[in-house]
């Protein structure tokens, strides 16, 4: 009996010190995991803070660290000129075999294409009336552009030229330019300053244009910054949105010490598939609109 208690009293003794162990080891993992949680999350925060807005790497980050300091500094700078120059490359190719291949029974791609030039036809022509035919080209190239390059930003491993500012302030200039030369082109250039005053006729009208030219002047020059803000706001917005969410569902599966997270994003996915139709649409029926307001000399002669 009196060997027996000793022992027992060692077993229990054992016992304790293995559970404080144990206790200690889960203590220090659980420790190690949280802490590298909290890194992911400040070292995400801090290229997010870095970069201005957070967003998801895309391939040049990735083939920068093999190439050159120089080469690599000059991608960067000007990455999304680079994807914009690939969306515009596909569509050409894209465009230039469904012309190559045209036949009177049309195969898919020619199909998609008519569809295509189709609608788009009808819906300037149904705002521009039949003289609006030579404004297709122009305004189908942009909606056509647009749209892609808005859904390139989709792709993994590539980056929306729309989420850009440069981007669309420069397609909403080229729009400015054509719109005002059309202006010229249909009023002439007295005309054309007539309708800027907004087309005084009566004496009133007439004392009131020192107020309304300042203003129309101001309302065009407006248009190609609402029209790229607009487009930048809401492509900017879902990338951000989408990369957000990514982050956050890596975060939350960190533990792990893999590459992978939850599918926190992929609602957001069917979200900016719909806001990509309908941001390049919207600046595609504005931009129609703007043509149609430099067009009342046509329609009045026709």
């Amino acid at each position: 009996m009196n060997l027996i208690q000793p022992l027992q009293l060692s077993l229990i003794g054992i016992q304790a010190e293995a559970q404080h162990e144990i206790a200690d080891t889960i203590g220090h993992h659980l420790s190690d995991t949280l802490s590298h949680a909290a890194g992911h999350v400040a070292e995400t925060a801090g290229h997010a803070a870095e970069s201005g807005s957070p967003e998801l790497p895309n391939i040049f980050k990735f083939v920068m660290a093999f190439l050159p300091e120089n080469v690599g500094h000059f991608i960067h700078h000007y990455e999304i000129v680079i994807f914009s120059t690939i969306v515009w490359v596909v569509l050409a190719i894209f465009a230039f075999i469904a012309f190559k291949k045209r036949a009177l029974i049309p195969g898919p791609v020619q199909n998609v294409v008519e569809w295509i030039v189709e609608s788009l036809s009808n819906m300037i022509t149904g705002i521009l009336g039949d003289h609006g035919k030579k404004y297709i080209p122009f305004i189908g190239t942009l909606f056509v552009y647009i749209f892609f390059m808005n859904l390139s930003g989709i792709i993994p491993g590539f980056h929306a030229g729309t989420s850009k500012l440069n981007t669309t302030l420069a397609l909403a200039i080229c729009v400015f330019f054509y719109v005002q030369f059309t202006g010229i082109r249909n009023f002439g250039i007295l005309g054309y300053l007539h309708h800027l005053a907004g087309s005084p006729k009566s004496v009133v009208e007439w004392c009131l244009v020192p107020l309304n030219l300042p203003l129309h002047v101001i309302g065009e020059l407006a248009k190609p910054i609402s029209l790229s803000l607009r487009l930048f706001g809401n492509i900017s917005g879902e990338d951000m949105l989408i990369a957000i969410f990514v982050t956050l569902g890596v975060s939350i599966l960190s533990f792990t010490h893999m590459p992978i997270g939850l599918p926190l994003h992929l609602p957001f996915i069917f979200l900016a598939l719909l806001t990509s139709f309908v941001q390049a649409l919207v600046f595609t029926l504005l931009t129609t609109i703007y043509f149609s307001l430099m067009s009342h000399y046509d329609e009045e002669h026709h």
